[in-house]
């Protein structure tokens, strides 16, 4: 076949089919069709979640011959994976394998059922409602020879004489449809207007007769999942609310690989584009149908989203981004009509996208902050949301800072040997014996612990298939507590295998969490590049909270926030027994949730919100921390457990922390040697 030729692919047990040019990576083929095939390396073949098989032969019912040359064979780097891990011989890496003719493809149970959880939910908040957009219900008096208004002048008078509403506006859009919708209503008519506080009241939207529906979405856009929730404007409740993964992670797992796929291809950020905003309307169509909400009585939608995705489903240039000085192509907040942007909801309804604070600090955690409110508190507060780029504000009412620090994919599973995205299955929970090192775990679908009956009951049914985000914080920061592991993260194997539990991996060693078995899965291990990937991603996260504690001249911090998905599910005391926030009373750490969520329900129902953030994000001081000095020393010291040079009081009253020891190491010929682990505070 040549470059130029296509080919079938079809994939099982799904059915779904497709043409694709030879060449063609079949995970991208997998994707395009919207059959789920787990990926969170972006394609490197690191992972090791995207296995599929080919089933060769004839297949007469799909008029498909998958001969085993159709399919490219293997390359160095699923070598290297098979070398490095498991992969069994008739499975393959789907982002390695490419197409090269007519193709039938197996996408295993254990890959079809690591469907991610998307974990942002609306949490339980009251606001007080101010919204932008209103109903409001008027008889107009109808055609008089002797008042020769037209239709529209004589509702803006009825709005003037019955609700005291003047200076009104429309767009030229509805003077096509209010003779009808009068008429319709026999001059009875609900109309909704908008009206911010700034630009002149507008009325986007009518209805013949009395209609009492008026409703808003609040979305917020991560890198890795996307947030819809639908409130009435009337009562300020939550309705629905639905999540998806971002269909964008085809592109790039994290948000430079896609600022770079734009900058490869021409029709790049168009594509970007397309791909959010029809995951965005799917999305708002799925809660109008759990609501029983017609999309015609959607006026209102709020956005926040990290500087990337912002610009991203605006259709701006996000390239600028990528590099220093990082520069935004708009920062204020923005009001728009939904229809200018492809958002499939009244065609008269508007959006307002929160401010973004800085270059890497977006309107995401302009929403976080506008929900916590350190602004308004004497205490001195640290708002953190863990994701691929941390993004840090730290204050109070007198001063407040913002920063971002790049920790990387590690605490979402990427990078880990073992590691996925929150999943049935995924483990998310672990405790280890000190004295046995035998842990136990609990996984995502299974709420009992893996000693308890309950677990054995139901482990068939889900599997224990990996380790996530929570799960990899709480088994590291464990091993740590137990000795498994030193200040400085190794993998000590001087005290023995115990059972199997230590197991030497080259030069180094490895811990097993799980050990598998016949009808409960696969061996989930720990391996000591699994420390050093969450021991770098924790240590720049850390490094960027001390740049803002230097810039307000404190050394601790009264209160903690831990937002987002990742800082909903991980335990405080792990984070700070891990160092990944800095000391402070366990009492006053907490997680809070989907807090950018909550920002923009905040600015949906209510436009008083709206003026406070854009006034506070014109007096949040911006830190960059690429530029500054001490980055390095505060990450270096970062990288020990939980620090090298920062105390630990607080923790230490409520943990018992390890003393320090020396760890036993393999050297290169294989002969044991001894290396010091420290531990302050």
């Amino acid at each position: 076949m040549s470059a130029q030729q296509e080919a079938l692919v079809l994939f099982m047990p799904s059915g779904r089919r497709g043409r694709f040019p030879v060449g063609t990576p079949v995970l991208d083929a997998a994707r395009s069709l919207g059959v789920y095939i787990e990926s969170v390396c972006g394609g490197r073949g690191i992972c090791g979640r995207c296995q599929i098989e080919q089933a060769t032969g004839q297949f007469a019912k799909h008029g498909i011959t998958s001969a085993p040359d159709n399919i490219s064979p293997a390359n160095e780097v699923e070598a290297r994976y098979a070398g490095l891990r498991s992969l069994a011989p008739e499975r393959r890496l789907s982002c390695q394998a490419r197409v090269e003719g007519d193709l039938v493809i197996d996408v295993p149970q254990d890959v079809q059922v690591n469907r991610q959880i998307v974990r942002k939910r609306a949490e339980t908040r009251h606001i007080d409602r101010k919204p932008a957009t209103r109903l409001y219900y008027v008889e107009v008096e109808e055609p008089d020879m002797e008042k020769p208004l037209g239709d529209l002048d004589r509702l803006f008078a009825a709005l003037k004489r019955e609700w005291k509403i003047d200076g009104l506006t429309a767009d030229f859009r509805m003077l096509s449809h209010i003779p009808d919708i009068l008429r319709d209503g026999e001059w009875k008519v609900t109309v909704a207007v908008h009206d911010d506080g700034r630009s002149p009241a507008q009325v986007i939207a009518a209805w013949p007769g009395f209609n009492g529906d008026a409703y808003g979405v609040a979305v917020d856009i991560g890198s890795t999942t996307i947030a819809v929730h639908l409130s009435s404007l009337l009562s300020g409740r939550t309705v629905a609310s639905s999540g998806t993964s971002n269909p964008q992670i085809r592109f790039g797992e994290d948000l430079m690989s896609r600022v770079s796929y734009v900058m490869m291809n021409p029709d790049g950020r168009e594509a970007l584009t397309r791909t959010v905003r029809e995951a965005i309307n799917t999305l708002i169509e799925r809660v109008c149908s759990e609501g029983g909400i017609r999309r015609e009585h959607v006026l209102e939608a709020v956005f926040v989203a990290n500087p990337v995705m912002h610009h991203l489903f605006l259709g701006l240039d996000p390239v600028p981004l990528g590099s220093a000085p990082f520069a935004l192509a708009v920062s204020s907040s923005l009001d728009i009509e939904a229809s200018q942007i492809g958002i499939e909801i009244n065609p008269g309804a508007r959006v307002y996208i929160l401010p973004c604070i800085a270059g890497h600090v977006g309107a995401d955690a302009a929403g976080a902050t506008l929900a916590e409110g350190p602004q308004n508190s004497d205490e001195v507060t640290l708002l953190v949301d863990v994701g691929t780029n941390a993004e840090i504000v730290l204050g109070n009412r007198e001063r407040i800072v913002a920063a971002s620090s790049p920790t990387g994919p590690a605490f979402e599973g990427a990078e880990i040997s073992c590691g996925q995205r929150a999943a049935p299955g995924a483990i998310e929970r672990v405790r280890v014996d000190p004295e046995t090192l035998r842990a136990k775990i609990r996984v995502i679908g299974i709420d009992a612990w893996s000693d308890e009956p309950e677990f054995a009951e139901k482990i068939d049914q889900v599997g224990v298939t990996g380790i996530c985000g929570s799960g990899i914080v709480e088994a590291i920061a464990e091993m740590f507590l137990a000795g498994v592991i030193t200040a400085d993260g190794v993998i000590d194997g001087s005290r023995g295998d115990f059972n199997g539990r230590i197991v030497p991996d080259r030069r180094t060693f490895t811990y097993v969490l799980w050990p598998g078995g016949e009808g409960q899965g696969s061996p989930i291990t720990v391996t000591q590049n699994d420390v050093r990937a969450i021991q770098l991603a924790k240590a720049a996260l850390y490094a960027g909270v001390r740049l803002l504690m230097d810039k307000l001249g404190i050394s601790a911090v009264d209160r903690i926030k831990l937002a987002g998905a990742f800082g909903s599910y991980i335990d405080p005391k792990y984070a700070m027994v891990l160092g990944l926030v800095p000391d402070c009373d366990l009492k006053k750490v907490a997680a809070v949730g989907n807090a950018a969520g909550t920002g923009a329900r905040m600015a949906l129902l209510n436009t008083d919100h709206r003026r406070e953030i854009e006034a506070l994000v014109r007096r949040i001081e911006k830190i960059e921390t690429a530029l500054e000095p001490r980055f390095q020393e505060h990450f270096v010291n970062a990288m020990a457990l939980p620090n090298k040079s920062d105390p630990f009081p607080r923790l230490a009253a409520e943990v018992k922390l390890p003393e320090p020891r020396l760890a036993s190491v393999t050297d290169g010929d294989g002969r044991r040697t001894r290396r010091g682990g420290r531990r302050r505070g």
